[in-house]
């Protein structure tokens, strides 16, 4: 019976009742729900499975192996994390979004057919944008309806080359599909705007940092691991996704070195390590498959942290830009060691999270021969130190003091931050526990003598470029302003092309109006020229005149007829 009833269906009704309780009934309801679906989860089985019969096709609505299995997991413990950092939030529309949006994408993760995943995939964006719509001012307004749109279209790719695909195939079924495939095409386009692919991936630096506090938290979880998760069932061992990867790793350093808003720089920092994960896939080896997974689930938990982290800076100072802050160490010094552990992970320090997932992609980059990728990797390793892993707790908790003084964070958002920190240094110490829910078997030891020395290596001489720059004041500063990127062509660029051709049309509808004008008039003198009151059609013609056109047109008929 369990493997009957979708995962997802557990979140989204939590959601549901939600809605209908209030105050410590509500807390509890949003508590239990994630817990139910961890408790489920843990009964399922590979091979589990639940269909439905409608309108004349099966749908898969969930199909167990240990690829979703692993996803539901980190989906079920972040919306545990992210219902406990919600505890202190009296809003209706973020205590009920956030469950059901993380039950959408739970039910996508076990979806076995790609008209369920459609479905679901196109759900879970709808509810999501309420949490960055809970802000409730213009500019979270603004970047929902953008969020929403690139959501919507990421949607109807999906439907597309889902249909392409059945169209030749014959089958809707959700398994490898590859590039070369019938609309494999419309399909990683798809899966690539939720990945946030290079040119595709501003929607996640617009959005985010507009969302409420423990909304941009819900919203880390979910939407870019949904698409390394379908990435990761439909293309693995795709050539191209390791140089797009590669690229996502890197270009994202250089906007996140001079980003003044601190959750918009760990919205960077998530396209940097979604990248490494789109290079695990795109290797398409067991390891490297594992490692993307595995740093998949770590991410989830250590960005949760960060973004909790500034969260809690921006619910009691209200703002997060880093040239406004500095000395929160003295206010809040639990979040401040909270923060720092989350950097620590995120940097790949042994003993952290990311330290024992991230080594596993580099090594399968380097023994499939990639070695112009393992450099760039490892630059972009030295470059996430830089921004998240120094940058994000210098700035906000040290560095210069700003006298801000303020009170620590709520207890809700402490144990939820605290439970996440200990799953990062869990992580990191006990890593075999992680590997054992790995889909695919793999002998990987992170703590060899030369990994360790070659971490402990990199962070060093990172930390130190970064102190030489502060100390000199070559370290870039931060713009206070909204940096643009490739968000420019449809920010900037497009309302201007739209003026500009509104303009030109305008322009060319009144010439056309002034022609049309003239036409009329002209055609207006000429008729009363003929048939006005004085025109020489209406005046009156005498029998012999009459009589003299009526021949001279019978020659002429009788000319052209025997001619």
């Amino acid at each position: 019976m369990i493997g009957e009833w979708p995962v997802g269906l557990t979140l989204i009704a939590g959601g549901l009742l939600a809605a209908l309780a209030r105050g410590r009934v509500r807390d509890a309801v949003t508590i239990i729900a994630p817990l139910l679906a961890l408790a489920q989860l843990a009964a399922l089985a590979p091979g589990d499975y639940a269909q439905l019969h409608i309108l004349g096709r099966t749908l898969v609505l969930m199909h167990v192996d240990r690829l979703s299995l692993l996803f539901g997991y980190v989906f079920a413990i972040a919306a545990l994390l992210g219902a406990i950092y919600a505890l202190q939030v009296d809003d209706a529309v973020q205590r009920v979004s956030a469950p059901v949006y993380a039950g959408f994408t739970v039910a996508a993760v076990f979806a076995g057919d790609m008209l369920s995943l459609f479905v679901f995939w196109e759900l879970s964006a709808i509810a999501s944008v309420l949490l960055i719509w809970a802000r409730r001012n213009e500019r979270s307004y603004r970047a929902g309806m953008r969020y929403i749109a690139v959501q919507l279209v990421s949607g109807m790719l999906l439907l597309a080359g889902a249909l392409v695909h059945e169209a030749s195939s014959g089958s809707i079924g959700f398994g490898y599909i590859g590039l070369a495939a019938p609309g494999g095409a419309l399909l990683l386009a798809a899966f690539g705007i939720k990945a946030s692919f290079p040119f595709l991936h501003n929607w996640l630096q617009d959005a985010y940092p507009e969302a409420t506090e423990a909304g941009t938290v819900v919203l880390s979880s979910f939407t870019t691991k949904l698409g390394i998760y379908a990435l990761a069932r439909a293309f693995p061992g795709t050539e191209l996704l390791i140089w797009v990867g590669a690229t996502m790793t890197a270009f994202p350093i250089f906007y996140a070195v001079i980003e003044n808003d601190l959750r918009r720089v760990l919205a960077y920092s998530m396209t940097n390590q979604l990248g490494f994960m789109v290079v695990g896939i795109g290797i398409g080896t067991n390891l490297a498959l594992n490692g993307a997974v595995a740093h998949a689930f770590a991410d989830i938990i250590f960005k949760s942290l960060l973004f909790m982290s500034m969260g809690a800076v921006l619910l009691r100072t209200g703002t997060v830009n880093g040239t406004s802050l500095g000395g929160l160490y003295k206010s809040m010094p639990w979040t401040t060691g909270f923060c720092i552990v989350g950097a620590a992970s995120i940097s790949a320090f042994p003993l952290f999270s990311a330290f024992v997932t991230k080594s596993m992609i580099m090594e399968a980059a380097v023994e499939q021969g990639h070695v112009g990728v393992w450099l760039v990797l490892l630059f972009a390793s030295a470059g996430v130190f830089h921004h998240a892993g120094i940058k994000i707790p210098y700035f906000a908790f040290f560095g210069h003091d700003s006298g801000i003084r303020c009170k620590e964070a709520p207890g809700s958002m402490l144990v939820a931050m605290a439970l996440a920190a200990a799953l990062c240094v869990g992580i990191g110490v006990f890593p075999r526990t992680l590997y054992a829910l790995l889909p695919w078997s793999v002998d990987y030891h992170p703590y060899t003598a030369s990994h360790v020395l070659a971490q402990l290596q990199l962070l060093v001489f990172s930390a130190l470029a970064f102190a030489v720059l502060m100390r000199t004041g070559i370290y870039p500063p931060e713009l206070r302003a909204v940096n643009l990127d490739s968000d420019w062509v449809y920010r900037r660029l497009g309302p201007d092309l739209v003026a500009a051709c509104t303009s030109a049309l305008s322009r060319g509808l009144g010439t056309l109006g002034a022609a049309a004008r003239g036409l009329s008039e002209g055609l207006l003198r000429w008729t009363l020229r003929w048939h006005g009151p004085r025109g020489l059609l209406a005046r009156t013609q005498s029998t012999g005149a009459m009589a003299l056109w009526i021949s001279a047109l019978l020659a002429l008929y009788l000319v052209m007829y025997y001619a």
